[in-house]
């Protein structure tokens, strides 16, 4: 009995360097493989550390944002250490032991915070030049405000389809379920009125978003309703997404 006590505090001891050494990694170990936080951290921070190759960050900042990661990793492995001796010693709620884990649930989240105002100061004025230089660049470009207003007339259709389709509105099913091919000729037409001022052309196209509309119909495979609300749809949602675009050019 004594003899098999002794062997437990040699496993629990560290009899050397080497074994301290080794007893560290696995515990590093354990954590990485059995707690989904840990791995989820340490998939964002080889993310941060790939994207931060591209901001030309200088030792400092690039030593600080190190720190920064790890100090995130190292909380978390600390509280789960707490978590696991807490488990260890008892299975019943206990207010000592709630307040063990929320401490060290705390040590995390201050990490986390610290590391979003680390990000803050290291990334936003470089970010911010970027994505204002991109978004200039996207709201000078019609096409790729007809992608956006395409796209986005097409996930407003769906969505609409979709919530009228789950019979927990049946108001939306009966009065305003769109047109798809509808709204996406319509959206079209209110691309081609809004850049060209050509009035052959704003004709033809009018001519063709009606005929796209009446072929649905003549099919049977929309009501008039349901036309008129698709075509409504796609024309509010391009004039929403080029004045916005617009409204972005005169600010900045």
């Amino acid at each position: 009995m004594e003899e098999n006590k002794k062997n437990d505090d040699k496993r629990l001891k560290n009899t050397s360097f080497i074994n301290a050494w080794e007893n560290a990694i696995n515990g590093i170990i354990y954590a990485v493989t059995t707690q989904s936080n840990i791995k989820k951290q340490l998939v964002i921070a080889v993310i941060v550390m790939l994207i931060s190759l591209f901001f030309n960050l200088s030792r400092a900042e690039f030593l600080c944002l190190m720190f920064t990661v790890i100090l995130i990793i190292i909380a978390e492995m600390i509280n789960t250490a707490i978590e696991t001796v807490v488990d260890l010693y008892t299975d019943l709620y206990h207010p000592k032991a709630k307040i063990a884990k929320d401490v060290g649930a705390g040590a995390v989240v201050i990490a986390a915070i610290n590391a979003i105002i680390v990000a803050y100061f290291l990334f936003f004025d470089k970010i911010s030049d970027i994505g204002l230089a991109f978004l200039e660049n996207i709201a000078n470009n019609p096409v790729h405000l007809t992608f956006i207003a395409v796209f986005i007339t097409i996930i407003a259709i769906v969505t609409i389809k979709a919530a009228g389709t789950t019979g927990k509105h049946k108001f939306i099913k009966q009065n305003f379920m769109p047109s798809g091919w509808a709204g996406l000729a319509f959206a079209a037409l209110t691309v081609i009125w809004i850049n060209t001022r050509n009035i052959v052309i704003l004709t033809l196209s009018f001519i063709l978003a009606i005929a796209v509309a009446e072929s649905r119909i003549e099919a049977k495979k929309r009501t008039l309703s349901e036309v008129i609300v698709g075509a409504i749809l796609g024309i509010l949602v391009t004039i929403f997404i080029f004045g916005l675009a617009k409204i972005f050019l005169n600010i900045f």
